[in-house]
């Protein structure tokens, strides 16, 4: 092999196999130049390989749970490479974050961390490539360029296949920082490109985490204590084990570790079906523990007088206190929100084999580290020993980052000694989840005649995320409220307090997390203070952002600026004058995952009736991958974003969710949906979040609107909860 060092790609042939195998490595700036290559200290995060018969393969570390990933990454490589898309296979990469870096998947974070270096991976294929066209033709590789899989000597008709340069690239030295490829000679980046795999989704043969099948393989199902940290006080088997297929019963004990199970009764058939009704044949009784109490009526209660009274600072500058006192003008408002369940479509699934020497997995995940981890602990293996396939995910928004129904396969396989597919049902994945918080936040303002917000005071109250890793947290930390002290309205005596929230239930990452919260609350309050000032919004939201002098926050400011222009535009609000009576438009905008992201949502109002006609929403997320994705993105937002705001709502009471399935926990349904009308802004900047940003506009917009509309503001969300 050649003296190679380590900034520079692996280049390898797999055993029988003559091509083309590059990686890249992450982060390029930790690698020392001056030290030989050695394939094991390589940490690559994506891989490209080319056969001889032209056929090019691009491995996606990151999950695919629907967002497009696995098409707007490889894409960039194949961009940046000239390849072929319809000569591209992609396949999803196993876990392994020594071969593939960081597979971790969320907080919109994937291709910020991934553009570069994928399309570095491409470049690096492509001058490979010329290199070996160059070498052939006795040229220099100047003379040479790549294009649509082929490499072509300039001022001439030769040309060379990728194939039939394959063997001959992987020789050819990797160049340390390749030339990326100007924005007007994108060829996949930025435009409209459909999913590599939208053919095998909409015919049904897409393989999601719960079509595996292994010969030999066992199907479970499972109840879990339905009380966070209660405990199994006694379980009759009889009427289980007496159901024709039902082959054992097994306790799964507490991994009292993050993302471990809480511990449940698992029945083990020879088909799901029966399994299922195994569990419904069990006699299980439960010791509740000191959660049994918890009552989300009361709870939020609780929360409102935790932030309508003094909390504990956070952050502050100026003197906020001292500005409300002696403002002319005083505004405030308590905002609240339920629990979440992610519910995708697709429950939790899994199907694990423990064997003496192996542990394989096949299961939607968000992050396989972590199965590899938990499994680990438990298995008291290590993490690398355990095998991890990456299935595509029939839906996740942060449920499928935590493991426990992976570590319950584990448990249930040890025990019965074959491979065993565990499948949630959608009640136990409603009442057994990890939701999104509560939440109560009490904002006070001061303003002048003219509208200008000398003073802002705002208290939040929520149960932490970080009780997840330590149960004696009883309040957002100061990194939860930084969203709120960072944003960027110009206020000059600015306040932040967090008050007192337990936890009584597990509390995860749901898509968009803080920013839902914090969403509705700043750009409903602005909402509330452009009446109370007697301006409109929008040039009311315009003079909040005018006036942050902060030059740091300056990018920040006339992007949000912009978003809010155009969703405003497109939407005709400045002609809402003319809509009937009980239509309005309303507006909101926000900033998060770096962000903008602004809606302006047209409804119809009707007594109780509300309708949603149309949302504009205008995005500014830097330079954009794949336009079609984008656009995906929003209208599920607008989806997600229209079902918290209307209908959804996890309710516990004596400790246990009263949800069970989607008769009482409504996601919006297709007849519902409005017309969605997506606006992208076309940027040179680099690619930020998309995934999440575009959930939190919508409650405020459409609150706001209702109020346009009829005069009625709405502060808790949901607006119209189902009675369970």
């Amino acid at each position: 092999m050649s003296n190679l060092t380590r900034r520079s790609f692996l280049k390898s042939a797999t055993a029988g196999t003559s091509g083309l195998m590059l990686g890249i490595t992450i982060p390029a700036s930790a690698l020392a130049k001056d030290k030989p290559f050695k394939q094991d200290e390589f940490n690559p995060n994506a891989f490209i390989h080319l056969t001889e018969d032209g056929k090019t393969t691009i491995y996606c570390g990151r999950c695919e749970m629907g967002q497009g990933i696995s098409t707007a990454l490889p894409a960039a490589v194949a961009d940046e490479m000239e390849a072929d898309w319809e000569q591209v296979t992609v396949l999803q990469a196993e876990g392994n974050e020594d071969k593939y870096g960081p597979q971790a998947t969320g907080g919109s974070a994937s291709i910020r961390l991934m553009y570069i270096p994928m399309r570095e991976a491409g470049a690096k294929a492509k001058f490979m490539l010329e290199a070996a066209a160059a070498k052939t033709w006795d040229t220099d590789i100047k003379n040479c360029y790549a294009k649509k899989h082929f490499v072509f000597l300039k001022n001439s008709d030769k040309k060379l296949s990728f194939g039939e340069l394959a063997s001959l690239a992987a020789t050819m030295p990797a160049p340390e920082n390749p030339k990326l490829k100007e924005k007007s000679d994108y060829a996949y980046i930025g435009k409209d490109l459909k999913r590599h795999d939208q053919d095998d989704v909409v015919v049904g043969k897409r393989t999601y985490g719960v079509d595996t099948k292994l010969p030999g393989l066992k199907y479970a199902a499972i109840v879990h204590c339905p009380v966070l940290d209660g405990k199994l006080k006694s379980v009759d088997k009889s009427a289980a084990l007496a159901i024709k297929g039902v082959s054992d019963v097994v306790e799964i004990e507490r991994l009292d570790v993050p993302y471990g199970s809480l511990g449940g009764v698992a029945v083990v058939a020879d088909n799901s079906w029966t399994a299922q009704q195994g569990v419904k044949a069990l006699k299980v009784e439960w010791d509740a523990g000191k959660n049994g109490i918890y009552d989300t009526k009361t709870y939020k209660q609780q929360l409102i007088a935790n932030v309508e009274k003094p909390a504990q600072v956070m952050d502050a500058r100026g003197d906020a206190t001292t500005g409300l006192k002696n403002a002319k003008n005083t505004h405030s408002a308590t905002y609240t929100g339920g629990h979440l369940s992610h519910s995708p479509m697709e429950p939790n699934a899994s199907v694990v084999w423990v064997q003496d020497d192996s542990c394989e997995v096949w299961a939607s995940t968000q992050s396989p580290a972590d199965i590899q981890k938990v499994l680990g602990q438990f298995l008291k293996r290590k993490p690398k020993d355990i095998k991890v396939n990456v299935m595509m995910a029939g839906g996740a928004f942060g449920r499928k980052f935590k493991c426990d129904y992976v570590h319950e396969a584990a448990a249930i396989s040890q025990q019965v000694k074959a491979p065993v597919q565990l499948i949630w049902s959608r009640e136990e994945d409603m009442r057994t989840g990890y939701y999104h918080s509560t939440s109560a936040q009490h904002l006070q303002a001061g303003f002048d005649d003219e509208g200008n917000v000398d003073s802002w005071l705002q208290r939040v109250a929520f149960p932490s995320i970080n009780s997840l890793f330590d149960k004696s947290v009883k309040r957002a930390p100061k990194g939860a409220t930084k969203d709120v002290f960072n944003h960027p309205f110009g206020i000059e005596n600015m306040q932040v307090e967090s008050g007192e929230a337990l936890a009584h239930t597990r509390i995860g990452w749901y898509r968009a997390v803080y920013a839902i919260f914090y969403g509705f609350a700043f750009s409903s309050f602005a909402d509330e203070l452009a009446h109370k000032a007697g301006m409109d919004p929008f040039e009311f939201l315009n003079k909040l952002y005018d006036n942050n002098t902060n030059p740091k926050q300056a990018e920040q400011i006339e992007r949000s600026k912009a978003v809010l222009a155009l969703a405003a535009d497109k939407s005709g609000y400045h002609q809402r004058d003319k809509l009937p009576k009980g239509q309005a438009i309303g507006l909101a905008v926000h900033y998060s995952f770096n962000s903008y992201v602004a809606m302006a949502v047209h409804v119809d109002v009707d007594g109780d009736n509300i309708k949603v006609l149309n949302v504009d929403c205008a995005v500014d997320c830097g330079q954009i991958l794949n336009t079609d994705g984008a656009t995906a993105q929003m209208e599920g937002a607008v989806v997600m974003g229209m079902s918290l705001s209307l209908y959804t709502e996890i309710v516990f009471r004596d400790g246990q969710v009263v949800n069970s399935n989607f008769h009482n926990y409504p996601v919006l349904r297709i007849n519902e949906m409005p017309n969605v009308r997506v606006h992208l802004i076309d940027s040179d900047k680099e690619p930020t979040g998309l995934g999440e940003p575009g959930v939190s506009p919508f409650p405020p917009a459409l609150t706001n609107a209702i109020f346009a509309a009829t005069g009625k503001r709405y502060r808790d969300l949901p607006i119209k909860p189902i009675s369970v």
